[in-house]
């Protein structure tokens, strides 16, 4: 059955809504579309989406099966923590994923033209100006940039990552309560929820095995013996020292060593550490 959805601005065949000529992709209705293609498509196409983006460019999104590319077996696990200082760090050192600060480098420039579409706004009920439109396109630019390198860098680093390892161990983090704190531009610039599902679809492509990890107590509990602390650990506090064992670490070395022994990757560490019940779950 031909199926249309459209919303402005864009539109959504399935089935027998759209189909593919000559180059060209033909929608219901007789509408016919040239497409500069990226990429070759592996199959046929089970579904379109014709959208267009704050810049004004159209963008045609095709759905279609994908094998996955296995790579070789590497025998090796890592545990990931998600932070604000550091995006993420590992229990492998050399795969520490850095604050990148793309949106920092820009801000300069996107504040400006903010106050100029400040300044040109037109009174309610008037058409936009051509200096606001100008302005506006100008800010959309630079956002989008940022955007796109903060997406490349998280794909980089995803496949660096599941290349070298093939059990992985993620805090299932859900960053949107920090959006009511003072690090809420720190944290939206980091895009730690972008990193974490680039490296969930880097390890589905790959068959590379993703294991979310619930973060409760990960900051509290000690990567080597277990132990749980007797209070929580304020956040100018950066290292962790275990009163059981008296082992020294890096807070967020401490929590990613928490998430590998979780999810029973570690089977040296620590019985204690490891929950029970839909604490783990794998993802991919």
């Amino acid at each position: 059955m031909a199926r249309i959805r459209l919303r402005a601005p864009s539109a959504e065949g399935t089935r027998r809504g759209f189909r593919l000529k000559g180059g060209r992709l033909h929608l219901a209705g007789g509408l016919a579309l040239t497409v500069v293609w990226s990429r070759a498509l592996p199959a046929a196409p089970s579904s379109v989406r014709v959208y267009r983006d704050s810049l004004g460019h159209w963008y045609a999104s095709f759905v279609d099966p994908a094998e996955a590319q296995v790579l070789p077996e590497a025998g090796q696990a890592i545990g990931i923590d998600w932070g604000v200082k550091q995006t993420a760090t590992t229990t492998s050192e050399a795969h520490d994923l850095s604050h990148p600060e793309h949106g920092k480098r820009t801000s300069g420039r996107l504040a400006r033209y903010q106050r100029m579409m400040a300044r040109r706004k037109s009174k309610r009920g008037q058409a936009a100006s051509r200096g606001y439109r100008r302005a506006r396109r100008q800010a959309a630019k630079v956002y989008k940039k940022a955007a796109r390198q903060r997406q490349d860098t998280a794909r980089k680093w995803a496949k660096r990552v599941t290349a070298d390892f093939d059990q992985i161990a993620v805090e299932d983090f859900r960053p949107k309560f920090l959006a009511k704190t003072t690090m809420a531009r720190k944290a939206a610039d980091a895009a730690i929820a972008s990193a974490k599902r680039e490296l969930i679809n880097m390890a589905r492509k790959h068959g590379r095995t993703v294991w979310l990890v619930r973060p409760a107590y990960t900051t509290m509990d000690c990567g080597q013996c277990g132990a749980r602390a007797k209070r929580a650990l304020p956040l100018s506090e950066r290292m962790y020292t275990c009163d059981a064992c008296g082992v020294v670490s890096p807070r967020d070395r401490n929590s990613a060593r928490v998430m590998l022994v979780r999810a029973g990757l570690d089977p040296a560490g620590a019985d204690r550490v490891r929950p029970e019940g839909p604490q783990v779950r794998q993802a991919a």
